[in-house]
């Protein structure tokens, strides 16, 4: 074990050096606001799309959906279709293209900034930026549990050292190199990301058997499906749960649905748009975005359901059993009981640059919100560099505060919730302020408001 651990050391350590250098190279490119908020917005197209890919995908999609998978069943591939077909095709073409053209005549740097701007409104700014704050802490927690959990499992140091050292890392290059540097290294964990997942499901296939052997054996033990499970709707890893059943909601409305449609309005994603140099820019991001998108999240969902097999077949007991009923926790001891050490150094950098990527994106986002748009409120103080810096800090440390209140088994649903509410309080809004020639100020008010108090009370207080 002491190897392992040098070998794990060792890797990590060339991981960690190449992100700080890539984050060294966007700190000295990063000469005014501009820079710091919007990457001067002249991105390359494939650092785009790696930036838009690799920040949309976590370690909630890897760690946290590929455990939902393991425990509702490949019922999530339709995540994937949604993730593709509306998070890059509708979002890159149809909204991309114009939030790019708005946000550079508008000169806006951050996703509320653009609302304000649109809407000719400062509450509109300031409520967006509220929202951001408040809500955005939730994904970000489920995030750092993500990387936390599996540097845990893997490494053996424990639970509260690795979620505040995973946030310490991350903070340093985000804090100081600003959006140029995030996506920089975002694009390079892309990268990483892919050869990593692309591995593991071969490698999860040829472990089972082969593709048919795999999906067979997994379809005949629909007959181990948990009582309490069979009892909400669900029929097997390989079938949707029965329609309107609490499983199929869960399944569809919640994680499908929630997810599918809530990445359209993601602050952190649309600021992407606005660092493109044209439109046609955009157009060659779908080329990679899409690939990229359906190796990541295919391949979570996919090898998440075959879990059980393996495990049926080792231990005689399913995903969800072996893990001590923390849905968290399947993937990482799946990872670490089935693969080779080596591809378990692989996978822990693959799940580090998942965790990193997207957090470095929240934490800007949510950084840069407080500053710019609720205590700025569009002020000329509200660019300078020290106060983004100091924002993106503050919120920080309340995401790692957040994510040790939270409990186990959250992160997918955490995900979810903060996507829904992406989709409930800013879709209306933003694709009207992108459609539309003159739009309503006092109706945009009355949409963000009530869209933002309702997901608020249906998650607190319905489900």
């Amino acid at each position: 074990m002491a190897a392992s651990i040098s070998i794990i050391i060792a890797v990590a350590a060339v991981y960690l050096v190449i992100i700080f250098a890539l984050g060294y190279l966007g700190y000295k490119r990063t000469k005014e606001a501009e820079d710091y908020l919007v990457a001067g917005r002249k991105a390359h197209p494939v650092v785009i799309a790696l930036s838009y890919g690799a920040t949309f995908i976590s370690t909630s999609a890897i760690v946290g959906f590929g455990g939902q998978a393991a425990n509702l069943g490949m019922g999530l591939i339709w995540l994937t279709v949604f993730n593709i077909g509306v998070g890059i095709l509708i979002a890159f073409v149809i909204f991309g293209k114009k939030t790019r053209e708005i946000g550079n005549r508008l000169r806006a740097v951050t996703f509320p900034d653009l609302m304000g701007k649109v809407y000719h409104s400062q509450f509109m700014q300031v409520v967006s930026g509220m929202v951001i704050i408040i809500g955005m802490p939730l994904y970000t927690a489920a995030v750092l549990i993500g990387g936390a959990q599996f540097i845990k499992e893997t490494v053996g140091i424990s639970y509260s050292a690795s979620l505040i050292g995973f946030a310490v890392i991350v903070a340093i290059y985000v804090v100081f190199g600003g959006l140029i540097a995030v996506m920089y290294t975002d694009a390079v964990q892309g990268t990483i990301m892919l050869i990593g997942m692309t591995i593991l499901l071969v490698s999860t296939y040829l472990i089972l058997g082969g593709v048919t052997a795999a999906n067979t054996a997994l379809t005949q033990m629909a007959d181990l499906v948990p009582v309490k499970l069979a009892e909400q709707g669900m029929t097997g890893w390989t079938s949707m749960p029965v329609l309107g059943s609490p499983i199929w909601f869960t399944l569809v409305t919640t994680l499908v649905l929630g997810v599918g449609i809530g990445v359209l309005a993601q602050p952190q994603l649309v600021v992407r748009f606005m660092t493109a140099k044209d439109g046609r820019s955009l157009n060659r991001a779908v080329l990679v975005g899409g690939p990229f998108i359906l190796m990541m999240t295919g391949v979570a969902f996919t090898v998440g359901a075959l879990t059980n097999v393996y495990f049926q077949q080792t231990t005689g007991q399913i995903a969800i059993q072996v893990a001590g009923g923390n849905v968290d926790a399947i993937i990482p001891i799946f990872i670490n009981s089935a693969m080779p050490e080596w591809f378990v150094v692989l996978f822990m950098v693959t799940l580090l640059a998942a965790a990193m990527s997207t957090l470095s994106s929240l934490f800007h986002a949510m950084g840069t919100a407080l500053i710019c748009d609720v205590w700025g409120r569009g002020r000329a103080c509200a660019l300078s560099l020290r106060a983004n810096q100091l924002g993106v800090f503050i919120m920080i440390v309340a995401s790692v505060i957040v994510a040790f209140l939270m409990p186990g088994s959250i992160i997918a649903i955490a995900t979810a919730m903060f996507m829904g509410l992406c989709a409930s309080a800013f879709l209306p809004v933003f694709a009207v302020a992108v459609y539309c020639e003159k739009p309503d100020p006092v109706a945009a008010k009355v949409s963000l408001v009530v869209g933002t108090v309702v997901w608020f009370i249906w998650a607190l207080f319905v489900n």
